[in-house]
């Protein structure tokens, strides 16, 4: 009984989890389409700004959107070319989103705090997903799964991000920009302490239900051995 309980709330979890990612994501596009509404200087200032934010709403909101499929251990299993051809279209996503977030990070609203709490994302963004990739590259699976989900953390602050402001200006109602400000950073550093904890969590349960193999000797180890010549 337990056990089924545990496995109801994993698997409610996740799928809040997913809903919140594509909820997001979803967002990000239609952002995209929107008109401009008077009175919201936000709105003002994307319509007037560049490259960056279109092209950062689409990438990160791609990436985020794929966040479910490249989790998902069913996929990986039973189609991983699905889960790779995923990974290649969400490493080119956060390229272009981590890219054009930390041009939007110089001109963020809240000052010197928030310039600099979205500028160590983005650049946390890009390079940690970079080390994934090389990790994969190089066939180092385990240690490439560690880094990518600290990728994924850094993927999915968007939606800790939207949380915390919201809590923190609509239910606290706290001012604006000092929350703003202040979430620029905790929201990340938040979901990277969480997967921190989530790893070593599942590195502690790993071997009492996957014992790590013992290495054998080699069947002709003791005949090679043995027929060395003896030591003057």
């Amino acid at each position: 009984m337990r056990l089924q309980a545990t496995t109801l709330l994993v698997r409610s979890t996740q799928a809040l989890f997913s809903l919140a990612c594509v909820l997001v994501a979803a967002y990000a596009f239609v952002f995209l389409l929107m008109p401009v509404r008077e009175g919201d200087p936000f709105a003002a200032r994307f319509a007037v700004a560049g490259w960056d934010v279109p092209a950062h709403f689409f990438g990160a909101g791609l990436a985020l959107l794929l966040v479910p499929v490249q989790l998902s251990q069913g996929i990986r299993r039973r189609w991983p070319m699905i889960h790779r051809v995923c990974g290649r279209v969400s490493a080119v996503a956060i390229l272009v989103g981590g890219v054009s977030g930390l041009s939007m990070a110089q001109e963020a609203h809240g000052g010197w705090v928030s310039r600099a709490g979205f500028s160590a994302l983005a650049l946390l963004w890009l390079g940690i997903t970079a080390n994934g990739i090389r990790l994969a590259i190089r066939r180092d699976l385990p240690r490439h799964r560690t880094w990518m989900a600290y990728s994924i953390a850094l993927t999915t602050g968007a939606i800790t991000f939207r949380v915390m402001l919201g809590v923190g200006t609509g239910v606290m109602e706290w001012p604006f920009t000092p929350v703003y400000a202040t979430v620029s950073w905790v929201s990340w550093m938040f979901n990277l302490a969480a997967c921190s904890g989530w790893l070593a969590l599942s590195r502690r349960r790993r071997p009492a239900t996957c014992p790590a193999p013992v290495p054998v000797p080699h069947a002709d180890a003791g005949r090679r051995w043995a027929s060395r010549p003896p030591a003057a």
